[in-house]
């Protein structure tokens, strides 16, 4: 008997000693898609897309203070299944419905960690879970990939971990970015052959990601310290004064944050990816009636200088009570009140003197629009019984700004703002915020992030250029909500563009500011201009507003990731399309088979103007009836867009 069970004891041991030396696969359910994990010193992988290897001797380490998870593994447990569930996002920024298919492998390790792998038919993901009795500190952790190709990347540089995220997208080849700068996330590489979109989801208690460049092929993580103590830096942030030697204090068991590639060999399937989704903690709101997401107008873009009106305008009750008229005659459900309708910015609580608050949010209730309040994060967080506050005065919302830090406190505030907020039915934007990575998900009155150079950025200066807003469906959108703040209707030409702040002017036609309506997504949409501009051109504005925030389908048709691209999206039976291009001009096809077979369709379309190569603002406004399946030719003038609304004809 006693020799029986040391028989059966060896052949264990001998099984998993090869396991370990034996490179386990892993398939995506298509089988296009395959990782080989390597045991023998690390926990080392490789990736092949459609036969093609695509990373190649990569692997994954998380170094504790005391132990480095990952170095000379001892897998003690290895499964492998099949996931396939269906799920219904309380917000649908792209889909009403979506599917998770995926195969998992989970490796455990002696030393209680364990690393989980999933490989689906758009990329893979992988996480550390950790099995520890008491609190851990993580000193680093290694994401360090090498492609097996030389390749170009799409890269967001920044000196330091202290940025809001609003960063000019760079594409060159990986061997000739700067070594001493890193780059936020999302990041895009690739080759002829495929293209990898890399961040992270399912982020809690824990530092942003960021990437560095290790050789002409490799990448690798860097994190933000965790900061230890704080001093005073102005009215909207603090001066960090000391930091740990770790990246996180954390509880000992827990699961890591997901870092996922999507992998693709065309770049109209990047916006469409919803990996964030699929891989963050689901919803943990039980009543979530209250969360409506929608278009909002926003006066700070144009500092509220209205004008066409019998008032003097500014930051005052008579000028809010217009933005309220505007937004209840064309249906948009919230106006904001940004910096400006506090007396200060320290206090939340004491709205500035030339405003009775009580009274327009009353006079908002009566005309069916609520008001959405801008706070920056740093009164909130000394005044953090604001969200009842909120919630008692009627408030549907809150913009919070200037956080500009993604280290494990600043993490760790947005979770906590996110819970307090849904505890008392408030919808949070953040802005001066890093990339969404997740939050979104298990608290959906999380509506939006910035992190992105969006059009606040042409008051000062004219960054927001088409040539910019051409990568963010496939990078910055790709990862999440994204309040880039569209609608200009003062556009012009980069040649043409003039830094103001009262005339506040766009770069690109009128039709790529209304395109960008249905390609960008964001749960609290805002129109960023005037309302009398608005107002004189209705029929551009009508259209704007037409256009819902959610989504029930989503179609990428066409697209280059930097260049153009061509979107539908289904709200009912209602289709969308909006098309953008960036500094070239271009003559594309869509195929309308996505529309439901033998109906007619009535189609309302805004095009680039016969002048607008010249004259941005010059457009046109189409109404006539196509069959599905019928093929459209547009033409985008340089800068450029187009963008229409599909009614099915009874």
């Amino acid at each position: 008997m006693k020799k029986s069970l040391l028989t059966f004891c060896l052949l264990i041991a001998v099984t998993l000693q090869l396991t370990a030396a034996t490179p386990i696969d892993l398939y995506s359910p298509d089988k296009r898609i395959k990782v080989s994990v390597d045991l023998k010193n690390k926990i080392a992988y490789s990736v092949t897309f459609n036969g093609n290897a695509v990373l190649s001797n990569s692997y994954l380490q998380l170094n504790l203070s005391k132990e480095n998870l990952g170095d000379k593994p001892r897998l003690s447990k290895k499964t492998i299944s099949t996931v396939n569930t269906v799920s219904y996002p309380v917000v649908a920024l792209k889909n009403s419905k979506v599917v998770n298919n995926y195969n998992l492998l989970r490796l455990d390790f002696k030393g209680d960690y364990s690393v989980e792998f999933r490989a689906y038919n758009d990329g893979i993901a992988y996480r550390f879970i950790t099995a520890k009795k008491d609190s851990i500190e993580i000193n680093s952790e290694n994401v360090h990939l090498s492609f097996a190709d030389s390749v170009t990347t799409s890269y967001l540089e920044t000196d330091n971990f202290k940025t809001a995220y609003e960063i000019l997208y760079a594409k060159r080849n990986l061997k000739d970015v700067n070594r001493n700068k890193k780059s936020v996330l999302p990041i895009l590489f690739g080759t002829p052959k495929y293209r990898v979109l890399l961040s992270e989801a399912d982020l809690y208690d824990y530092p942003c990601l960021f990437i560095k460049p290790d050789g002409d092929r490799e990448v690798d993580a860097t994190f933000p310290k965790a900061p230890l103590t704080f001093g005073p830096d102005g009215d909207r942030s603090v001066k960090i004064k000391k930091e740990a030697d770790y990246i996180a204090k954390t509880a000992g068991t827990r699961s890591f944050p997901w870092r996922f590639m999507v992998i693709t060999d065309n770049d109209a399937k990047l916006p469409e990816n919803q990996m964030v989704y699929k891989l963050s903690t689901p919803n943990q709101l039980k009543d979530t009636q209250w969360i409506k997401p929608g278009q909002v107008t926003w006066e700070w873009w144009h500092n509220a200088y209205v004008y066409g009106v019998d008032f003097k305008s500014g930051y005052n009750q008579d000028t809010y009570k217009y933005y309220i008229d505007f937004a209840s005659k064309f249906g948009i459900p919230y106006i904001i009140m940004d910096e400006g309708w506090a007396k200060t910015t320290l206090n939340p609580f004491e709205p500035n003197p030339t405003i009775n608050l009580q009274e327009l949010i009353a006079y908002g209730k009566k005309k069916n629009v609520k008001i959405i309040l801008w706070f920056t994060w740093l009164a909130v967080e000394n005044n953090f019984n604001i969200f009842e506050t909120l919630e008692k005065w009627g408030i549907a919302g809150m913009k919070i700004d200037f956080m500009d830090r993604s280290d494990q406190w600043m993490v760790n505030y947005y979770t906590r703002v996110a819970k307090e907020a849904a505890k008392h039915h408030i919808l949070v934007d953040f802005h001066g915020a890093f990339k969404p990575a997740g939050l979104e998900v298990a608290y959906p009155n999380v509506l939006s992030y910035e992190g992105v150079v969006g059009m606040e950025q042409n008051i000062g200066g004219g960054f927001a250029t088409p040539n910019n807003n051409l990568f963010l469906p496939f990078l910055r959108n790709a990862a999440g909500p994204m309040d880039y703040t569209p609608g200009a209707m003062r556009s012009g030409h980069q040649k043409d563009y003039r830094a103001n702040w009262v005339n506040v002017m766009s770069i690109g036609t009128r039709a790529h500011q209304v395109a960008m309506y249905v390609v960008f997504e964001s749960g609290v949409q805002m129109l960023a201009d005037n309302p009398f501009n608005y107002l004189r051109e209705p029929e551009t504005t009508s259209f704007i507003t037409s256009v819902p925030v959610t989504w029930d389908e989503t179609h990428v048709l066409d697209g280059s990731a930097g260049e153009y691209i061509i979107t539908a999206r289904r709200k009912g039976e209602k289709w969308f399309i909006g098309a953008m291009t960036n500094s070239k001009s271009r003559d594309l096809t869509i195929k309308t088979d996505f529309l439901k077979k033998g109906v007619k369709y009535k189609i309302t379309l805004i095009q680039d103007g016969i002048n607008a190569d010249v004259q941005a603002m010059d457009f046109k406004r189409i109404e006539k009836t196509i069959i599905a399946g019928e093929s459209i030719d547009i033409r985008m003038v340089q800068d450029g867009g187009w963008v229409a609304k599909l009614e099915p004809l009874k």
